[in-house]
């Protein structure tokens, strides 16, 4: 099998000290896992419930702090992107590019993420099916860069709620996409109120079952205080338990692994 993807880290740069704090945690155990790790932290946070919401401390000081995690640390940084000309100003900081869920089907965006020759990650949006997500995939292929992964972070089930279909994963992988399941995002209750809520208690669940039907990654969300977090303080995983669920994940994949499908 390829190496497992693993994205992970705090929703959004809210501050210096919170980054290492993350970073050194990761570093104590993630080298000892047969794992390609993508510490993730968004710059800024331009899709928000409410205009009162947490945004960011500045591009370009987050920019910064992310830069020393990579320097520090030796991590690969995955942030997000929300328009053409951030990717040129900005894919210098990063190893990864992520597409947002409600910008994938922006053509200008998705071809500029692909001319930069970075990974991008597209994160599946929540009113796309599997087979149309394909379709942003092409876009930026159709640059020459080949390195693109989706990633599931559920689908809208009525208002204010998501709801993972698992079969989503299994068309885009027998696509020949590497699929990565969002742990976090995926359990989101979008706009309530002021801010989306959420059910964190299921990411562990969650995350074990699509170990089970062969997922290539794994992206979660991750800080030390959860409650105090100042975006999706509700889904959260609180840090400590970030080894606990990587090293599940990873195991069960590995057993399902030695299991074969039958030839319909």
């Amino acid at each position: 099998m390829e190496k497992f993807i693993v994205i992970a880290g705090p929703c959004v740069v809210e501050s210096r000290d919170l980054l290492f704090e993350v970073a050194e945690y990761f570093s104590n155990f993630i080298n000892g896992l047969a794992v390609d790790f993508y510490f993730k932290s968004s710059y800024r946070k331009a899709n928000r419930t409410s205009l009162n919401s947490f945004i960011g401390i500045g591009d370009e000081i987050a920019l910064q702090y992310l830069s020393e995690i990579r320097e520090v640390f030796g991590f690969k940084i995955l942030s997000d992107v929300h328009s053409t000309e951030e990717v040129f100003k900005y894919s210098k900081y990063l190893d990864a590019i992520q597409i947002p869920a409600f910008l994938c089907r922006q053509t200008d965006l998705l071809l500029a993420a692909g001319e930069s020759g970075k990974i991008v990650n597209i994160k599946k949006g929540q009113f796309v099916a599997p087979w149309d997500i394909l379709r942003a995939r092409e876009k930026v292929v159709s640059t020459g860069n080949q390195k693109v992964w989706i990633t599931e972070r559920g689908t809208f089930f009525g208002y204010n709620d998501l709801v993972v279909d698992f079969r989503s994963m299994l068309v885009i992988k027998r696509a020949g996409c590497p699929i990565i399941f969002d742990a976090t995002h995926s359990l989101q209750r979008p706009s309530l109120g002021e801010q989306s809520g959420g059910y964190r208690e299921f990411v562990f669940p969650l995350a074990r079952a699509s170990s089970v039907i062969g997922i290539d990654g794994l992206f979660f969300e991750t800080h030390p205080n959860p409650e105090k977090a100042l975006s999706d303080s509700s889904t959260q995983l609180p840090l400590k338990f970030a080894k606990d669920l990587l090293t599940q994940v990873i195991e069960l994949r590995e057993y399902v692994s030695k299991f074969s499908e039958p030839n319909f």
